[in-house]
């Protein structure tokens, strides 16, 4: 697998992560949400998906201009 795909990949992992910590700490403090757990998996993937995506996409253009 090239360095690229498997760096958006991991970055996808972590926003799908990122999104399911903070819907459950929103169901801790706050209370239930009007979708179930199959609901928040979907959204989660999506998610994951996009931020995957934005990453493939704008990594080889933040690495040329010397940021990363």
């Amino acid at each position: 697998m090239r360095p690229r795909t498997k760096s958006a990949l991991l970055w996808g992992a972590i926003g799908c992560f990122s999104f399911l910590a903070a819907l459950q700490g929103y169901r801790l403090l706050v209370g239930p949400l009007s979708f179930g757990v199959l609901g928040s998996l979907v959204v989660a993937v999506v998610v994951g998906g996009v931020v995957s995506g934005v990453t493939y996409a704008t990594e080889r253009r933040i690495a040329t201009k010397g940021r990363t």
